[in-house]
C-alpha cells in the first residue's frame, strides 16, 4: 500500500494541502517567488506553477524507502533558452525531485568540503543527493545532467521542448534504477528518500513558463 502524499486534488483552497510547504530563495537574492497554487484544469484540482523570472518549489517530507514514483504533468508555456550547461541557463519549467539521505562520506572529497560549507550557512538540513525529473527545453529525453551549481543535484529529462505541450504526460519511474543512473558512481545502494519536491524556476534565463502537476504517488 502506498504511503500517502497529500493530494493536490483534495485541496480545500488555493494552497497545496499540508504538509506541502513552500521553499524560496533567501531574501538577499531579491528573486521573485514562483507562483505555485491550486487551480482547476480539465475538471480536477491540480498544481499550477507560474515562473516569471522567478524561483520556487514545494516540499513534502517522506521517511523511508521508496520503489516507484508516479505522476503526470503538463507544460503550457515552455522556457526558452534554458539548458543545464551553465549556471546562467540552469532553469526548468517543471521538475519533480526526490532528495536522498546518502551518507556524507560517499560524496567525493572536493564536493564534500563545499557541501559542508553550504550546510553551515543553510537554515535547513541539505540533502546529500537530489534527483530531479525535469521537462527540459533542448536536452535529450533520458539524459542525465549534473547541476552546474552543485553536483549534489542531478537532472533526468523526461520530456523536452514543446512537442507534447498542452497535454498531460504520465510517468512511472523506478527509483532505484534512476538513482543508480544518476548517482551510482557514488553509492552502490539507493539510500532512503527524505522528501518529494516540485517546482519551476526561470530566474537565470529571465524568462517565463507555465505548467501543471497532478497528484503524486510514491510506492514504498
Amino acid at each position: 500500500m502506498a504511503q500517502e502524499i497529500s493530494a493536490f486534488s483534495q485541496a480545500q483552497g488555493a494552497q497545496a494541502p499540508a504538509p506541502w510547504r513552500f521553499i524560496g530563495l533567501p531574501e538577499r537574492y531579491a528573486i521573485p517567488a514562483t507562483v505555485i497554487d491550486i487551480t482547476t484544469l480539465d475538471g480536477t484540482k491540480t498544481l499550477q506553477l507560474n515562473a516569471n523570472k522567478a524561483w520556487g518549489s514545494l516540499a513534502h517530507p517522506w521517511k523511508g524507502p521508496a520503489q516507484t514514483v508516479r505522476f503526470q504533468w503538463r507544460l503550457d508555456k515552455s522556457l526558452q533558452g534554458a539548458n543545464f550547461k551553465t549556471k546562467a541557463t540552469e532553469d526548468a519549467a517543471l521538475k519533480v525531485c526526490l532528495s536522498f539521505d546518502m551518507p556524507a562520506d560517499r560524496i567525493p572529497g572536493g564536493e564534500r568540503t563545499l557541501f559542508k560549507l553550504a550546510q553551515l550557512v543553510s537554515k535547513d538540513k541539505l540533502p546529500t543527493a537530489t534527483l530531479c525529473y525535469v521537462w527540459a527545453q533542448t536536452e535529450d529525453i533520458g539524459s542525465v545532467h549534473a547541476s552546474p551549481t552543485t553536483a549534489r543535484v542531478r537532472y533526468m529529462v523526461l520530456n523536452n521542448g514543446t512537442s507534447a505541450a498542452k497535454s498531460w504526460q504520465p510517468h512511472v519511474r523506478q527509483l532505484e534504477a534512476d538513482f543508480n543512473k544518476a548517482f551510482g558512481a557514488e553509492s552502490a545502494a539507493m539510500p532512503p528518500v527524505t522528501a518529494i519536491i516540485v517546482g519551476a524556476d526561470s530566474d537565470n534565463t529571465q524568462g517565463s513558463s507555465l505548467g501543471y502537476i497532478a497528484d503524486i504517488v510514491v510506492q514504498p
